[in-house]
């Protein structure tokens, strides 16, 4: 009897957590800095995370921002994770989580033979999401995309 009991309740349980995957539970609200760039000039992607009330995002297993191939920005490295991007861990009432109250901001380089135009910037968060009341956790991934225009003009580095 008490078999059934926790069978029933692991049912409960992963409908509940299946029937998450149509909510938000992180948003991301994208812009690039500054919005018209030049050959050669440096910007930043600035990602806004919002967390739905209840929710906390967890240092493990990583926190990781990845961007999508674009041919008019070069970015360090494919993608970044919460320590890459100076993200910090704090606790709170014993679980660590990660402090995304501040902008999140990943630095690029405008690519030489960037064209000229309008683009759009592409990528995910893959994250680690715990309720704090209802004492689930959930992995899953938020898109993101923002527009940016580039110039054909080329700025030039400043020689110290």
């Amino acid at each position: 009897m008490k078999r059934r009991y926790i069978v029933d309740a692991f049912l409960v349980l992963a409908v509940v957590v299946c029937g998450l995957t149509g909510e938000d539970l992180l948003k991301v609200e994208t812009s690039v800095t500054p919005l018209r760039l030049s050959r050669g000039e440096e910007g930043k992607v600035v990602l806004k995370i919002s967390l739905k009330p209840g929710i906390v995002v967890s240092p493990l297993p990583s926190f990781i921002v990845e961007f999508d191939p674009n041919a008019e920005l070069v970015f360090p490295k494919n993608f970044f994770t919460a320590m890459d991007l100076k993200i910090a861990a704090v606790e709170d009432t014993g679980r660590e989580r990660l402090d995304l109250k501040k902008p999140v901001e990943v630095p690029f380089t405008v690519s030489p033979k960037a064209a000229r135009g309008v683009h759009t910037v592409t990528g995910r968060i893959r994250y680690f999401a715990i309720s704090g009341s209802g004492g689930w956790c959930y992995k899953s991934a938020a898109k993101f995309s923002a527009t940016y225009s580039t110039r054909l003009t080329t700025v030039e580095k400043k020689r110290p």
